[in-house]
């Protein structure tokens, strides 16, 4: 979250595995509740129901304006900022992104989704919050990670933003991004967790856990049998290869252009992938794209005047 002049700029990253502001990652799992609950923690009260957000996901959407719950994350990733600085009462301009090749088509629809209340109250783990949504500007997903990299991206860059539900890919030479040769596939980390799953099934006839297939992902080891380990570790590489031929379908050279790895998959890549290591950046920061949206509205407002 940034201040500029009488508001705050607050980034929000609409993944479908992790809801992520500049500080905080919240998984996109939403159960709307019967009733009030007994324990507040995780627990969103909007126009009179009760959300509980974070256990499990987001299914795929191709419109993330389709149905109420990203509108209600961002309520609940407002809130997670705010209380970091202890205020609960706000004028808030929001920074958000959408996959690349969606940004020129789907820019004004968000952005209406975003806006649709000016003034707002919510209750977050029982603290009432009452903010005006004074703006709200989307930009590109993945570019905005790489932000702090721009300066070393001299000759040929592809970036490649791994999330849950889709990998976005963009050339960027000389610093500049390539928009003619950007492009989104439905091949997220959520694709490698049914493989691994199905993988388990087929090979070993069990039903794994999803949550120890994740930290398999994320640490490269989990605390199982090593015969299910290696299951895991091998359904996750062919993963990781398929990954690989996605980036040279679009022209991938590793000895013509340096790769940047951003989104969730980063980790997934660093532990099961076989690459360059001297001609891959992993960016391990999952709240990389939030921050970047933070920075670019800056930007955009100074270079508007406002």
């Amino acid at each position: 979250m940034k201040r500029y002049k009488d508001f705050l700029i607050v980034g929000i990253d609409h993944g479908y595995g992790n809801i992520k502001t500049a500080n905080t990652v919240t998984p996109t799992g939403i159960t709307k509740l019967d009733a009030a609950p007994i324990f507040t923690r995780n627990t969103l009260c909007y126009d009179g129901n009760y959300y509980l957000i974070g256990e499990g996901h987001k299914e795929y959407l191709t419109d993330k304006w389709e149905d109420d719950d990203n509108y209600l994350f961002t309520l609940m990733g407002i809130a997670r900022e705010l209380n970091r600085e202890g205020i609960t009462s706000a004028d808030v301009w929001l920074a958000v992104g959408l996959p690349l090749t969606w940004v020129n088509r789907q820019r004004e629809d968000f952005r209406r989704y975003m806006l649709q209340r000016e003034s707002v109250e919510f209750r977050y783990e029982d603290k009432l919050y009452s903010v005006r949504i004074v703006g709200c500007s989307v930009f590109p997903q993945g570019y905005a990670a790489v932000v702090p990299y721009l300066k070393d991206m001299t000759g040929q860059n592809m970036l490649a933003d791994i999330g849950n539900g889709t990998v976005n890919i963009m050339k960027i030479n000389n610093r500049k991004p390539i928009t003619t040769q950007s492009y989104t596939e439905k091949m997220g980390v959520n694709q490698c967790v049914k493989a691994a799953s199905n993988a388990m099934m087929d090979k070993l006839g069990v039903t794994v856990d999803e949550t120890i297939i994740q930290t398999m992902i994320r640490y490269g080891k989990a605390d199982i049998d090593s015969e299910y380990a290696e299951v895991l570790r091998h359904a996750i590489s062919e993963y990781a290869d398929s990954i690989f031929a996605l980036f040279r379908k679009y022209e991938y050279n590793p000895k013509l252009m340096r790769l940047y790895i951003t989104g969730g998959g980063g980790r997934l890549i660093e532990h099961f992938g076989t690459y360059e290591h001297d001609r891959v950046t992993i960016i391990g920061d999952i709240c990389a794209s939030a921050k970047g949206y933070e920075d670019f509205t800056v930007a955009q407002l100074r270079k508007e005047g406002r």
